[in-house]
């Protein structure tokens, strides 16, 4: 099982920033000594990767994102690792189909945004194997992401962006088989297309036939790659506090 980790973006929300935004401190973790260190933003994402029996992640580099390498190289899953770089700033397509040259015919995909936060954290093991699916979250604001239409459980469209989405049920990851990376990333290789976003790809490979499918059990979404979102994600993390008696 292969886990694709999108960090070529160049944070424009953010700047300036001295880190790549994937590197941002939320939350924190604990190290083998037992001793409380900052979490980077994209350790969320690997983890849930990881749970979900990623045996290999590939993250996805510009040739600026140097802080990456060293932050993961101390991972304590560090050997699950490997890295191939996208030269210029193209769209999350053309990030994400830099991971065919590390996959297997065998394997599963799992793909997710490192610059989010979400709940739970099973949400990759919710979604069925051997199928394009999508795990689907309720936010307040659909219009700053990618809203999915389905029926009975099948995706029907994705609203990329829409001013006015018919839903409030956005994407935060998805997963699918080899085969089906292979199909997408052949059919984006089409002349004219070289979409930029996933969710165009996506509705032409339904219009062509092809099925998607979509798992409302996303609980909680942050888009930490904004200033409000990257706030609201510190506030739900931070520990309760303890009164004393």
């Amino acid at each position: 099982m292969l886990g694709v980790v999108p960090a070529a973006g160049a944070a424009s929300r953010l700047q300036p920033l001295a880190f790549s935004k994937e590197m941002l401190p939320v939350g924190s973790a604990f190290d083998e000594r037992g001793a409380e260190r900052p979490k980077a933003v994209s350790e969320f994402l690997v983890e849930r990767m990881i749970y979900a029996g990623a045996d290999r992640i590939c993250i996805v580099l510009s040739p600026e994102k140097t802080d990456i390498i060293p932050y993961y190289a101390r991972h304590r899953a560090a050997e699950r690792f490997c890295y191939v770089v996208q030269e210029q700033p193209r769209g999350l397509c053309d990030a994400l189909f830099r991971a065919v040259r590390v996959m297997r015919d065998d394997d599963e995909i799992l793909i997710g945004l490192p610059d989010t936060v979400w709940f739970p954290l099973s949400g990759f093991s919710l979604l069925p194997q051997g199928e394009l699916a999508f795990l689907l979250f309720p936010v307040d604001e659909p219009s700053r992401f990618d809203a999915v239409l389905a029926r009975d459980g099948a995706v029907t469209e994705i609203q990329v962006k829409y001013e006015h989405p018919d839903t409030n049920l956005v994407w935060g990851a998805f997963r699918m088989p080899a085969r089906v990376f292979r199909e997408l990333h052949e059919l984006w290789l089409e002349p004219e297309r070289g979409d930029e976003y996933i969710g165009t790809l996506v509705n032409e490979y339904l219009r062509r036939g092809g099925r998607a499918l979509c798992v409302p059990a996303g609980e909680r979404y942050f888009d930490v790659g904004t200033v409000d979102g990257y706030r609201a994600a510190i506030d739900a993390l931070r520990p309760p506090l303890v009164r004393s008696a």
